[in-house]
C-alpha cells in the first residue's frame, strides 16, 4: 500500500485512531466466536442425542436430532464466511494502529509483538474454520449423508481444540485493547494530553 495514502487516512482518523467512531474488527470477532461455538456445541447436542431424547419429551421439547446438525452446519458455513471479514477487517485496522512502545502486556510482550502474534493468529484461526467447515460439509453431503450421526467425533475434538486456540488469541486482542488501548478512544486522548470527559460528548 502506498505510504502517503496511510499517512493521508492518519489524518482523516477520529478519537480512536479510526476513520469511523466503533472499530469493526472486535465487533466481527464476536460474531465469529459465537458461530463457531455454536456450531460445535449444536452438534455435540446431536450427537448426544439419544441420551438427551428422555428428557427433551420429559420437558416436552419437539426435538429432532438432525435440526441440530442443521444447526451446526449452517452455524460453521456462517463462521468461515464472517471469519474472512473478521480478519480484513483486523488487519486494516492493525495498519492504522498506533500502540505505545514503552508498555508490556501481562504476558511480557510488547504491544507490536502482541499485535504480530494476534495477526497470525487470526490467519491461521481463519484457515482452520475454512477447512472445519469444508470437513463439515464433506460430512454432511458425503461420507454421513445417510447416517443418523451426522458427524465424526475426531472432529468435534478438533472443534474443541480449535476452542482452546480462540481462547489464547482472543487473550492477545483483549491485551491489545485493555493493556496497550489500540483504538480506544479514551486511552488514545489521554496519550495525546486531550481530556476525554472534554473530547467524548
Amino acid at each position: 500500500m502506498n505510504p502517503n495514502l496511510i499517512e493521508q487516512l492518519k489524518n482523516q482518523l477520529g478519537s480512536n485512531g479510526l476513520p469511523y467512531a466503533i472499530p469493526i474488527h472486535p465487533n466481527l470477532v464476536h460474531l465469529t466466536l459465537g458461530l463457531f461455538i455454536v456450531a460445535i456445541a449444536f452438534d455435540i447436542v446431536g450427537v448426544l442425542f439419544p441420551l438427551e431424547k428422555p428428557i427433551f419429551k420429559f420437558l416436552a421439547i419437539p426435538a429432532i436430532r438432525a435440526n441440530f446438525f442443521d444447526v451446526g452446519w449452517y452455524n460453521m458455513l456462517a463462521a468461515a464466511i464472517i471469519t474472512f471479514f473478521t480478519v480484513a477487517a483486523g488487519f486494516y485496522e492493525m495498519m492504522l494502529a498506533q500502540p505505545p512502545a514503552d508498555i508490556k502486556s501481562a504476558w511480557g510482550l510488547q504491544a507490536m509483538e502482541t499485535m504480530l502474534w494476534h495477526g497470525v493468529g487470526g490467519v491461521v484461526l481463519l484457515f482452520f474454520i475454512v477447512v472445519m467447515t469444508v470437513w463439515r460439509g464433506f460430512q454432511r453431503f458425503v461420507w454421513r449423508k445417510d447416517r443418523a450421526q451426522q458427524v465424526q467425533i475426531s472432529y468435534l475434538l478438533v472443534g474443541l481444540g480449535i476452542f482452546a486456540l480462540m481462547f489464547v488469541h482472543g487473550t492477545l486482542g483483549a491485551q491489545l485493547a485493555a493493556e496497550f488501548g489500540v483504538h480506544i478512544s479514551a486511552d488514545r486522548l489521554l496519550r495525546l494530553g486531550e481530556n476525554p470527559n472534554l473530547v467524548l460528548r
